[in-house]
């Protein structure tokens, strides 16, 4: 019997001087290990710099890599949300940076531990992980800071809620794709509570990691940014959410200041140039 088919997502913000690698890396792993269906969707975020050219060529010698072309910024989160729009297409869907910080192998291990759970999702924090190269003081101290905040807001008990690797059914996406709606990195967030409230399971297992150079995260702004969101995101499980909607443009004013990508009020952004058949 074949493997579950399985599409893979990658956000991309102005990456054409990584991405080609991983996209490659990824592409020919799968092709040779998997057995079910594979599509790796490449889902650009504004990019200003040639990443759309450089996924082309690499789709040229691997047709399993197809994309999504948002021209206007729409943040980590937005092209996630717009990506797993297609989960239809697949018994599993799921996401990794675009950096290659999880390197294929390590993927592939969270996919085969589905049948343990709804969701799986890699940790650098959990005994067993295999860290090859860690992330600056600062940026573990913000960590382990955030951490901090989301287990007293939310106590979802998850080691790791950034990681980016994770996976999940198809069922899982249906049920929980209208609750999303936070555009920035506080992403995870979002989907980690969606997935929890609407009682499916989730799998934190360790997994290989590679801290990579080129970060576009400016520490103190996503910080911020993320703090807001991950507030938001407990206002809206909140009887008073309903309350607060004056403070509506406050709150877009301050998203403006801080340079991110506001809060969707539906899942709807905006038509991509596509490449996905």
């Amino acid at each position: 019997m074949p493997d579950p088919s399985l599409l893979l997502l990658i956000p991309a913000y102005n990456e054409e001087a990584r991405i080609e690698p991983v996209l490659r890396d990824y592409a020919d792993f799968f092709g040779r290990n998997y057995s079910g269906m594979f599509r790796l969707v490449v889902v650009l975020n504004g990019c200003r710099d040639d990443t759309l050219g450089v996924v082309q060529r690499v789709a040229q010698d691997f047709p399993s890599v197809i994309w999504l072309d948002f021209p206007a910024p729409i943040g980590k989160g937005g092209a996630l949300i717009e990506g797993l729009k297609l989960a239809g297409h697949a018994d599993l869907i799921g996401y990794v940076d675009a950096d290659g910080a999880t390197p294929p192998h390590a993927y592939l291990e969270l996919v085969k531990k589905i049948g343990a759970a709804d969701c799986v999702i890699g940790s650098r924090w959990l005994p067993g992980a295999v860290i090859h190269q860690s992330q600056t003081g600062n940026r573990q101290f913000a960590s382990r800071a955030f951490h901090l905040i989301v287990q007293t807001l939310f106590w979802m008990n998850i080691r790791d809620t950034q990681c980016g690797a994770k996976v999940m059914k198809r069922t899982v996406v249906d049920k929980i794709h209208s609750n999303l709606l936070i555009a920035d990195m506080a992403f995870d967030i979002n989907l980690l509570v969606s997935i929890k409230r609407a009682g499916f399971k989730i799998l934190e297992v360790p997994t290989e990691w590679t801290d990579q150079a080129g970060s576009k995260v400016t520490l103190a702004r996503s910080s911020l940014t993320m703090f807001l969101s991950v507030v938001r995101v407990r206002l809206i499980y909140s009887p008073f959410y309903k309350f607060l909607r004056p403070l509506r443009p406050l709150e877009a004013w301050i998203y403006k200041k801080l340079r991110a990508p506001q809060p969707l009020s539906s899942s709807k952004v905006q038509s991509p140039k596509s490449k996905t058949d």
